[in-house]
């Protein structure tokens, strides 16, 4: 079955690489969140190509933004309850430079905005079930395909709305797994941290620098808030995961300043500050208590200014274990293909798996690509990476389905 699997994609290997590029060269910037549409147009257009039929709806929700609306894209390959998702997001991070919705495609990498994070690991699983279908393998169930919007931001208006209104699973689905094509580098991320992301305002007075004690300086205010936020990070950061990751990325993780704002000029009483605060939370973490903990952190600091804290982000982590089946067959197809054995680690950021595993379902993520490129200037990725992660997208789904 590997043989004839390579095989095809092989054969078809130019075929990936045009429309990666065409993919590419789509701005789907986000934020704001622009070109989702006609981008997945596209990826509509490949999959009729190759046989499959595909249905392109607005998101719940997404259409409240008239200039920059929601959608996602579903298809499938088999037929039957029991089901293997495949999932993929279609937004990139905003270019550093405009050029880089120009793909350049050389005899072996692929340069350009989202070639790494995530379009060439979509096509690499559109390809997986072309070749499931060109070799007449034969599924018990089904490959779900999703390509959603958003989940640069925080998947609020993709996998999270899907997933609130009951469209992300059908109901009548019995899961067996679900596959997201970040690019992992050559491991397998089985797990990932949860993450409360927020911004803290805060309010004072304006004054003339001479006059300053008519004024509340809100800068000046925030360091009781820093200087509480310090203390607790001093503790959370002493906490190390147990999950396999690098030594050095075990430390849970609180992260201040990654936005600030605030001031008018150098003579007069700043009136605002703001800052944000960015906490990632290990799967041993309990989330509500280390929410309420940073909340407190935040809230429970004195100061004349108004302080508030406003939360735009939340994830919950979320892990599995290597030995699940769902987890066996992956790696079983990962040494059949590349002859190395399947690593397994915790992602050091957040995945959209976890929309999947708090339903229940065996969640992964294994794409072609190097996370160190993504969201960079020169992003890349190579074409023998994604032709080798589409034969593995095809053997663990079919490991999966096997009657």
């Amino acid at each position: 079955m590997r043989t004839r699997l390579q095989a095809f994609i092989d054969d078809r290997r130019d075929e990936m690489a045009s429309l990666t590029a065409r993919l590419v060269s789509c701005d789907t910037e986000n934020p704001p969140g622009r070109g989702y549409e006609g981008c997945l147009d596209l990826v509509a257009e490949a999959l009729e190509s190759l046989g499959f039929a595909s249905t392109i709806d607005p998101v719940p929700g997404g259409s409240d933004d008239s200039e920059h609306p929601r959608f996602w894209l579903r298809s499938a390959l088999g037929e039957g309850a029991r089901t293997v998702y495949f999932h993929g997001h279609i937004d990139v991070v905003p270019a550093d430079d405009r050029s880089q919705f120009t793909p350049e495609v050389t005899p072996d990498t692929i340069f350009g905005r989202g070639s790494t994070d995530m379009k060439g690991g979509l096509v690499s699983m559109i390809y997986a079930m072309a070749a499931l279908r060109e070799a007449g393998v034969e599924l018990d169930g089904k490959i779900a395909l999703s390509v959603v919007p958003d989940e640069e931001t925080g998947g609020a208006l993709g996998s999270r709305a899907l997933s609130e209104k009951g469209l992300l699973l059908d109901p009548e689905d019995e899961p067996v797994a679900m596959l997201t094509a970040e690019p992992t580098g050559g491991v397998v991320w089985h797990a990932s941290r949860g993450a409360i992301t927020g911004r803290v305002q805060l309010k004072g007075r304006n004054s003339h620098v001479g006059l300053q004690y008519r004024g509340v300086n809100a800068f000046e205010d925030s360091l009781a808030v820093t200087d509480a936020l310090r203390k607790l990070k001093a503790e959370v950061e002493q906490r190390r995961t147990s999950y396999p990751i690098p030594e050095a990325a075990r430390r849970s993780i609180l992260m201040m300043g990654g936005e600030t704002s605030g001031g008018r000029n150098f003579n007069v009483v700043p009136e605002s500050f703001s800052f944000t605060v960015d906490r990632r939370i290990n799967p041993e973490e309990d989330f509500d208590e280390e929410k309420a903990r940073l909340v407190e952190a935040v809230r429970a600091s004195g100061g004349s200014a108004s302080v508030t804290f406003d939360i735009f982000q939340e994830a919950r982590s979320c892990g599995m274990s290597t030995d699940a089946p769902a987890a066996r067959a992956l790696s079983a197809a990962i040494q059949d293909v590349r002859s190395d054995p399947a690593v397994f680690e915790l992602c050091p950021g957040i995945l959209e798996i976890r929309f999947y595993a708090e339903k229940g379902v065996p969640a992964m993520a294994y794409g072609p690509g190097l996370l160190s490129v993504a969201h960079g200037p020169k992003e890349f990725i190579k074409r023998r990476d994604m032709e080798d992660v589409a034969a593995v997208y095809a053997l663990a789904a079919a490991n999966m389905l096997s009657s």
